[in-house]
């Protein structure tokens, strides 16, 4: 049978009674996160001006942080272009990207649209989670490394699948919503670093819930081989020989991936690449209580793949500051910390960071650092004014893997200095304990409600915007 029936006869066959509950309670973390940083960036540029640029009616569906309530289709986008708009969202290995952005973004605006309960909305977020992954099991690293974000080229079938469960759509209607994604299927690495790369995720929750409701209309699409025909998506996107489909279908559930590896919960607001080389040097800071003056040289390696989009040593916007691994250790040696506010308005130019810049260097590492099939670690080598030479590696970054996870007390500090730059402190709390009890809520409306801002923006205290690139 051809793979889009096969998915679709899984995610149609899915039910909450089934997800063993591990699963359950990682959906519940990734929804507490990805509405906290969606409610952290929807007031950025990227998001905003998206909106202006649809310039739409109303509709059923809330903006993240507004009153408004628009179409499903453009709260997906605006919403999903604000759940990126930080880089603070989650990331997960095996589809190289942010897996939850997409589902979520599509999911909130659809069951605000239609009504689902917090049990349906749950499962429709795992199987949409799984849906993209498995397919990213199949095409990375290969895809990625082509210059394709899998963040949108996956995730718009992930997208798709979720809204197919939420709308209970059959098998045959699944799988039409899955070949019209693979034609919807866009996003390219050159744009990351610019506001591009969060509407990617808009742009592809907006086209995974589009497919489905066009499946859902009757629309038509070639379910046989949208994914394996010589011209379709395997072939178009890898090319023959770079990718391996067999490996899909058995590990579906086998385990849910948003168990195993599970969902990668990010410490900093910027790129994920970055972050092993930020928590070495941290480590190293916090052991040594090194002052930024006592550094004469900063050196710093990463993996080859990764370094390719972070090897930014003069970063000339806030948002490119985000992908600058030399800005990010500027900010960890001078700060202690890397945080929202280092990447707004023109902190990227602040003097104390232009002096550190030129004495830090960054290199890919070899398989002499790390064994070659580690993807995530790092080095970090401090030379002192005294000829001192500290050195610190990583494995991997905190909370990378369901393995390694943050504490529940660091997810919820994070959720709350994210969700607070639109909501009262009241309504993020009220917010923050309604997804801890997702599953028992009859219409997820209850919930989605709370992410409403019943102020306008401009009556909140003024902030620096992010800089455009």
């Amino acid at each position: 049978m051809a793979l889009a029936l096969e998915l679709a006869h899984r995610i149609t066959s899915q039910c909450f009674a089934d997800l063993p509950p591990q699963a359950v309670h990682w959906a519940k973390v990734g929804i507490l996160d990805t509405v906290g940083t969606t409610l952290a960036g929807c007031h950025e540029d990227t998001a905003c001006l998206a909106a202006r640029a649809l310039a739409s009616g109303a509709g059923p569906s809330l903006l993240f942080g507004h009153s408004r309530r628009v179409p499903a289709l453009e709260a997906a986008l605006v919403n999903g272009a604000a759940s990126h708009a930080l880089d603070f969202d989650d990331c997960n290995n095996t589809i190289g990207g942010h897996p939850s952005a997409p589902v979520l973004s599509a999911l909130c605006a659809l069951a605000d649209d239609i009504g689902a309960s917090g049990q349906d909305f749950l499962t429709a977020y795992v199987v949409g989670f799984e849906t993209e992954t498995k397919l990213g099991l199949g095409v990375n690293m290969y895809h990625y490394t082509k210059g394709w974000h899998p963040t949108a080229t996956l995730g718009v079938f992930g997208a798709a699948a979720a809204c197919a469960s939420l709308l209970r759509v059959s098998a045959a209607q699944t799988a039409t919503a899955l070949a019209i994604a693979a034609s919807f299927a866009s996003g390219i690495k050159a744009n990351f670093g610019t506001m591009m790369k969060p509407l990617h995720v808009g742009h592809c929750a907006r086209n995974g819930l589009y497919a489905a409701l066009l499946a859902r209309e009757g629309y038509t699409a070639n379910t046989a081989s949208a994914f394996e025909h010589k011209q379709g998506f395997f072939q178009v996107f890898n090319g023959a020989g770079n990718y391996d489909a067999a490996r899909i279908l058995p590990a579906w559930a086998h385990p849910w991936d948003i168990v195993d590896p599970g969902i990668a919960i990010k410490q900093y607001p910027c790129c994920g690449s970055t972050h092993p080389a930020i928590d070495a040097l941290l480590l190293l800071l916090r052991a040594h209580d090194l002052q930024p003056a006592q550094v004469a040289r900063l050196e710093a390696w990463i993996h080859e793949r990764r370094l390719e989009h972070t090897n930014r040593p003069d970063p000339q916007s806030a948002l490119e500051a985000k992908f600058s691994l030399q800005y990010c250790l500027a900010r960890a040696l001078l700060d202690r910390q890397v945080i929202i506010e280092h990447f707004e308005g023109d902190t990227y130019t602040d003097a104390a960071i232009r002096r550190l810049l030129p004495r830090i260097r960054v290199a890919p590492y070899t398989t002499a650092q790390f064994p070659a099939d580690n993807h995530f670690g790092a080095e970090v080598r401090v030379t002192l004014g005294d000829g001192t030479v500290l050195t610190q590696t990583v494995d991997q970054p905190f909370g990378r893997t369901s393995r390694n996870p943050l504490p529940p007390a660091q997810l919820k500090e994070k959720f709350v200095h994210c969700a607070r730059r639109a909501l009262s402190e009241t309504r993020v709390m009220a917010l923050y304990d309604a997804i801890q009890r997702l599953e028992q809520h009859h219409n997820v409306r209850e919930v989605m409600a709370l992410t409403a801002s019943p102020e306008p923006h401009s009556a909140r205290p003024a902030r620096a915007v992010a800089a455009q690139a």
